[in-house]
């Protein structure tokens, strides 16, 4: 696979004032190493995906430290990869130490709508979102081919956390009622429950039954953001609620979930605050 640095290049003061300083420019600046780009190819997806990856500090191959993972969609480098990764490194710092030092992999966007979306029974928004409906295909890419891929080329734990807004808050909502054993941590940010008029609310998950095993923890956010777009009207707020309650009746022990309301903030705003948020939630201070 191929694997190109990310970087950044910073650019000192003299390239602003004239021509004649350019070379000098030139010669000082040097590239400012965020992490890499690593490709794979899916045979479920039938295309490459392009990946994003942070490596915490002191990440060495050849040492026997494993990291967890973290996991976001929505992960191109114009999306939410640079803030997320910051987000991660900060709370990571040995005098904050809020999170573990944890890998995250940011999965690029290539098409939204056919990897995030189920099937919907709504005539009309097959036809306004032709590609949707292939959510399917996008959870078996991350079960068979995404973190087996991750697992074998980077140094990884057992721990694995999922991030997504909006409709990747749909996926990752999906996920946790269809397929919970892939991730043990989800941060599930203004979920688009409203596709197909909620109907993701009516799954009869195996995360609800006693007999669930898998410690599970659940992060649901929403801020202030009002009716969905949708010829049936519903309230994000509303659905996101819903979302959390049908998880808290769940009968098993294992599971823990915490909602979390943002009435300060909207569906563009919330993300940044909310993850941080996440993190307090999973892994908790003790007080001395």
């Amino acid at each position: 696979m191929n694997k190109f640095l990310i970087t950044l290049l910073i650019f000192s003061s003299p390239f602003l004032f004239s021509q004649n300083n350019k070379s000098k420019t030139t010669e000082t600046t040097k590239p400012f190493v965020l992490g890499v780009i690593d490709e794979i190819q899916s045979k479920e997806l039938g295309e490459n995906r392009i990946l994003n990856i942070y490596l915490p500090e002191g990440y060495n191959p050849k040492d026997a430290e494993k990291y967890p993972v973290i996991y976001l969609l929505d992960g191109s480098a114009n999306e939410d990869f640079i803030h997320i990764s910051g987000l991660v490194q900060f709370n990571s710092f040995e005098w904050i130490n809020q999170v573990p030092k944890s890998i995250v992999v940011g999965i690029a966007t290539v098409d939204r709508k056919r990897d995030f979306t189920f099937a919907t029974t709504l005539e009309k928004d097959k036809k306004r979102f032709p590609t949707t409906g292939h959510s399917d295909k996008f959870i078996a890419f991350i079960e068979k081919e995404l973190q087996p891929f991750i697992d074998k080329k980077y140094k990884t734990t057992d721990s694995k956390m999922i991030i997504g807004q909006s409709l990747g808050g749909l996926l990752s909502s999906e996920i946790l009622l269809k397929k919970p054993s892939l991730f043990n941590k989800y941060v599930i940010v203004s979920p688009s429950i409203w596709w197909d008029n909620g109907s993701i609310l009516n799954i009869d998950s195996q995360i609800l039954q006693e007999n669930f095993k898998q410690p599970t923890e659940i992060y649901i956010a929403v801020g202030k953001e009002g009716l969905t777009p949708t010829e049936i009207p519903r309230v994000m707020e509303v659905d996101a609620n819903l979302l959390a309650e049908k998880i808290q009746a769940s009968k098993s022990k294992n599971i823990k979930v915490f909602f979390d309301y943002f009435p300060n903030e909207n569906h563009g705003t919330i993300l940044h605050l909310a993850v941080f948020n996440s993190f307090k939630f999973f892994y908790p201070q003790t007080k001395e």
